[in-house]
């Protein structure tokens, strides 16, 4: 059986998502990644985590899942894409606590997207909720790159968010049919 490693979520939420269906699923915290066993996981979920860190740090957690991929493994990362939001905000003169959409969490303001979802880090008092960095679709690109992971398909599922692929070396047919990749 495959098995996915959820970093960051809140919850075993990629159960819904169907390319991870039937897989074995496990959820830890970016900062236990020297925790689990290498070699073990055949792809990294990483949705709105990423932003959470130092740049360094991040390279450092792109460390982490290099490590724990096996053969033909993938990362898939979600996060803001704010090469899209400077866009919105230019074009529609917004100010930076003004509504950029709704989400199921309640309306998100542009201060949310650059430093982190306010109301959530009031809420838990939790300082690594801030944002501390932030990606466009080419800083994304190089990023991943530069920390090990060279071939990448990069999509946009929402209008403000990147969902990337990212892996090691030349995606298998198995991912590109699992993953719905272009070719």
């Amino acid at each position: 059986m495959k098995s996915v490693l959820n970093v960051g979520g809140r919850g075993k939420t990629i159960d819904a998502i169907p390319h991870y269906a039937g897989w074995r699923h496990h959820l830890v915290d970016a900062r236990r990644l020297q925790t689990l066993p290498p070699k073990s996981y055949d792809a990294v979920y990483c949705s709105h985590h990423l932003q959470h860190f130092y740049r360094h740090e991040g390279a450092s957690i792109l460390r982490g899942f290099d490590q724990l991929l096996g053969p033909g493994g993938f990362v898939e990362i979600h996060v803001h894409n704010l090469a899209a939001v400077f866009e919105h905000v230019v074009r529609n003169k917004l100010d930076i606590d003004d509504k950029l959409y709704d989400s199921s969490d309640g309306p998100i303001l542009v201060h949310d997207v650059l430093f982190g979802f306010s109301h959530e880090i009031e809420k838990s008092g939790w300082e690594l909720s801030g944002h501390r960095t932030g990606f466009s679709p080419k800083s994304l690109r190089r990023f991943l790159s530069e920390n090990g992971f060279p071939f990448d398909a990069v999509v946009f599922p929402r209008p403000f968010e990147i969902c990337g692929y990212f892996f090691r070396e030349q995606p298998s047919e198995e991912n590109i049919r699992l993953l719905s990749l272009p070719r």
